[in-house]
């Protein structure tokens, strides 16, 4: 399936589950994090560069890993497939949020008896 468009469009445009499992296998790769150009200082002690005040350009990608920032080099090659994992990433968590509708609606057609009361007033 290709779609060039707004993703909850996309994800309202599904008619069941098979059809959304169907667009989560056509994300990858995927990623969750950011990815930023930084001015880094070398360890050259006589580095015209760092001298300057200009330094040398290093690409990050940050992420959480157990609830904490983590950071990561990243080679200068890999930056259009990071990006592209990163795009696919907020793709999937879109779909995410709306897949979990799209369920309700499949297993209330499919007669799952309904959800008992809350005993705490919600």
């Amino acid at each position: 399936m290709y779609y060039n468009g707004d993703m909850r469009m996309m994800a309202e445009a599904l008619e069941n589950l098979d059809e959304l499992r169907k667009a989560l296998g056509e994300l990858w790769p995927v990623a969750k994090g950011s990815l930023s150009l930084v001015r880094k200082p070398c360890v050259r002690p006589n580095c015209k560069a760092c001298a300057s005040g200009e330094r040398h350009p290093v690409w990050l990608f940050s992420f959480r890993q157990a609830g904490r920032r983590r950071c990561m080099y990243v080679p200068a090659q890999l930056v259009p497939t990071l990006r592209r994992a990163i795009e696919n990433g907020r793709k999937l968590e879109a779909l995410m949020v709306d897949a979990g509708a799209a369920l309700v609606r499949e297993r209330r057609d499919e007669g799952a008896p309904p959800p008992r009361e809350c005993a705490v007033k919600c």
